[in-house]
């Protein structure tokens, strides 16, 4: 579902992203870890379409990135450290505007049994985004996703600044994803959140993949010394 192939980025005389090979297939979750300008913020960005890479190639769904930037966007959905909603609407009304947007209309009761799913309380559905905390405008975000009906998720640094229960929440809903075949791409420094909830694990230093391993491998606190090592 998500495939870099060499993917290389420079600007000027400096390489942020250097011969990436990657691999992430349907129901799979793979977790980035790396310290801030080891590339992870780029690789999500060139899967975007948001920049160009300098040589190499992406692919969605075997979709090249490259060569069709357009149509990757109806198979991704990004949820950024901070989702950027509209404060001034409620959270169906939110999800209302930007399924729309997708080209997706549904019922009322539809876009609020799409925001349960996400786990955000029933009550909080007719209420102002301005009034929501980190945690719950990214169950929003999530609930944008699954009304685009999105094959892959790119996350970037999706726990930052989340408490213990959110972060449990959002792992089980990340978790939840994977089980339905989404494919979700996670940029993250919890270690803790990415063995638990990746199926496998990437470290990245100075735009290289320099280890790539299976979750199961490790437990957290053998991951933060490999981490430790490594970077």
């Amino acid at each position: 579902m998500l495939k870099t192939v060499n993917l290389h980025k420079k600007y000027n005389d400096f390489t942020a992203l250097h011969s990436l090979n990657l691999e992430v297939k349907k129901g799979e979750i793979f977790a980035l870890l790396g310290q801030n300008g080891a590339g992870k913020s780029t690789t999500i960005n060139i899967l975007l379409g948001l920049i160009k890479a300098t040589s190499g190639d992406a692919f969605i769904n075997d979709i090249s990135v490259k060569e069709e930037p357009q149509k990757i966007k109806k198979h991704l959905a990004y949820i950024p450290e901070t989702v950027l909603l509209y404060p001034n609407l409620t959270g169906i009304e939110n999800l209302d505007f930007f399924s729309k947007i997708a080209g997706f209309v549904y019922q009322k009761d539809e876009l609020s049994a799409l925001l349960k799913r996400t786990g955000l309380q029933e009550t909080a559905h007719e209420k102002a985004l301005g009034g929501y905390s980190k945690g719950m405008r990214q169950k929003v975000g999530i609930a944008i996703a699954l009304a685009k009906d999105a094959k892959v998720l790119l996350l970037d640094e999706p726990t930052s600044g989340l408490d213990p229960i959110a972060t449990a929440e959002f792992t089980e809903i990340v978790r939840q994803l994977g089980k339905e075949g989404r494919t979700v791409l996670m940029a993250t420094h919890d270690i803790f959140n990415a063995v638990s909830v990746a199926t496998d694990i990437g470290i990245m230093k100075q735009g290289e993949l320099v280890q790539n391993l299976p979750s199961k491998a490790f437990t957290a606190h053998e991951l933060q010394e490999l981490y430790l090592k490594t970077i």
